[in-house]
């Protein structure tokens, strides 16, 4: 199993595990973190993908994508698709692996949550209002933005790369987050939907697969208009 495998995998795993954990630790019942709300949930995440990019560097994925959006940018600007299954199934693969973890540490706060559309925000994204057109302008225009700061990142000292992408996402999540809980991610969204299909939650409603195209394709044609402005520089 190559290197970019296994530290995307554990990158994305580690991304999961600490995102979707405080967003456990914020809407599941009788938690230390009940109700502290949205700056709560935009920091942590931020700061998930900060130390999941250490991570992922460590375990032999230099590039850290964790991310299919930054996997398929890349991609769009090389013409060179040949890693991307490897990419993509590592990230697939640890997003599942990392919301399992969730699970797991918060199980007694599963058992005792009632609200079933809660227990599904620990795991996946929903709307705020359906707006089919709008949800998937939000989720692509979000991802667009990203994408292009990112390309832009390509100047900043090694050292202090992983900070700038954490404070890009947070920023994301306080200024455009408010639509659609901002995925911005496909792996984030897609992998921990799986788990809550198939996963024993008590209290469960459904896991909303009519609503699940957007977080997936819109962060795609986000990361391909992202890619495309950046050559715009070139």
């Amino acid at each position: 199993m190559s290197s970019i495998f296994i530290g995307e995998l554990a990158g994305t795993a580690t991304l999961l595990y600490l995102g979707n954990g405080v967003v456990a630790n914020v809407l599941l019942k009788n938690t230390k973190g009940n109700g502290t709300g949205l700056l709560a949930i935009a920091a942590a995440w931020a700061f998930a993908v900060t130390v999941a990019i250490y991570v992922s560097t460590y375990f032999g994925s230099s590039g850290a994508h964790l991310n299919p959006i930054v996997t398929i940018a890349g991609c769009v600007k090389s013409g060179d698709w040949s890693l991307f299954p490897t990419f993509i199934g590592a990230q697939l693969v640890g997003a599942m692996l990392g919301q399992l973890l969730v699970w797991i540490h918060y199980k007694p706060h599963y058992d005792i949550t009632e609200d079933a559309g809660a227990i599904k925000a620990t795991f996946c994204t929903d709307p705020a209002i359906n707006s089919t057109l709008f949800n998937f302008i939000s989720e692509a225009f979000a991802s667009a933005v990203a994408i292009v700061a990112l390309g832009s990142f390509s100047t900043v000292e090694t050292g202090l790369g992983p900070f700038t992408v954490g404070i890009l996402v947070w920023v994301v999540g306080l200024a455009l987050g408010g639509t659609t809980g901002y995925a911005i991610n496909p792996a984030r969204d897609l992998g921990p939907r799986i788990m809550h299909a198939i996963l024993p939650i008590k209290n469960k409603g459904g896991s909303d697969w009519g609503y699940a195209w957007i977080p997936v394709l819109g962060p795609a044609a986000g990361a391909v208009l992202g890619a495309y402005l950046l050559t715009l520089n070139q």
